[in-house]
């Protein structure tokens, strides 16, 4: 039974595992509720939250239960056999009654208003579409789901889509091949919004089919970070903390956060990749190189806000609020 730390950080709350399902061929799903009886944080669709699995591992999973619902969190892992053990432990080691701490929910996939979504999920990308998808027939809203996955068997949730009726169309690629994207994306509609997630050659092909529609109508979430050349600037740099006046010395070897927490400064931070957003820092002055996989062109053209565990600048310093 995996069991968090007594003294919780005040971003972390205490859950048990009240349900373990099998949602999918290869997929779990795991009903998480507050182990001290209270409602659990709120959160909106397309939020994730931070498992802490052990001391040394934490991963992040999206929820993808019903935000109404302040007494139970639900998210879906699947086991991925080339992964970096987080997915396994979640199969091998949570049980029901097991207790853990995660984070309250963080959201870099909000779901924007809009009178038209057109939705496409790739595997266990369907997780964070659930309670969008939910959110966009509540509304009232139209809206479609094309849903891909490499077998019918290894597609989690399709009993829950199955009360939409049309608007959800499952093509499982051992039956369908891939997904028709052009079919999907070809014709620009101006009110609709796009929401993709899901490996990351989908995502390219997501881009690519929709590289004609207005920009910003095309919104994703990526579970692995996108790859990028060598840095822009290979030397040096400083980093000043403006409430502290310190300054900080980022080599060419290490992040910014590697770099402050050897200077002994402590930032909240989890998978140090460019995907969770948990490390997301203010930028005060100077130009940041963003090499994360979160903002959008717009958010890195504005230059208000950076991810400090893979991002670093396009020139000598950089003033942070921290």
């Amino acid at each position: 039974m995996t069991e968090p730390a007594t003294d919780l950080a005040p971003e972390f709350v205490k859950v048990v595992v009240s349900e373990r399902t099998k949602a999918a061929d290869g997929v779990v799903a795991l009903t998480l509720v507050p182990a001290d009886g209270d409602e659990l944080p709120e959160w909106t669709p397309g939020a994730h939250i931070d498992l802490q699995l052990t001391e040394n591992l934490t991963r992040q999973y999206s929820l993808c239960g019903d935000p109404a619902d302040r007494g139970a969190w639900r998210i879906a892992v699947l086991r991925e056999t080339a992964g970096r053990g987080g997915s396994a432990h979640v199969h091998d080691e949570l049980t029901t009654g097991s207790t853990l701490a995660v984070s309250v929910p963080r959201n870099h996939f909000e779901l924007r208003t809009a009178a038209k979504y057109l939705f496409v999920a790739g595997g266990i990308g369907i997780t964070p579409l659930l309670p969008m998808i939910a959110a966009a027939e509540a509304a009232g809203a139209e809206w479609t789901l094309l849903y891909g996955g490499r077998t019918r068997a290894s597609m989690a949730f399709t009993d829950e889509l199955a009360r939409y009726g049309e608007k959800v169309r499952i093509r499982p690629q051992d039956e369908h091949g891939l997904l028709d994207l052009a079919e999907c994306l070809g014709l620009v509609q101006h009110s609709a919004l796009i929401y993709a997630c899901g490996p990351e050659p989908m995502l390219k092909a997501v881009a690519a089919a929709c590289d004609h529609w207005p920009p910003n109508a095309l919104h994703v979430e990526r579970f692995a970070p996108v790859e990028f050349a060598a840095p822009v600037r290979s030397e040096s740099f400083e980093v000043v903390l403006a409430r502290t006046g310190r300054s900080v010395t980022v080599g060419p070897g290490h992040s910014i956060l590697e770099a402050l927490e050897i200077a002994g400064v402590q930032v909240l931070s989890s998978c140090r990749e460019g995907t969770c957003g948990t490390c997301e820092t203010d930028v005060l002055e100077g130009e940041p190189e963003h090499r994360d996989s979160l903002l959008t062109e717009a958010e890195r053209a504005a230059n208000e806000t950076m991810f400090i565990c893979v991002s670093r600048c396009l020139g000598a310093q950089l003033t942070l609020d921290l």
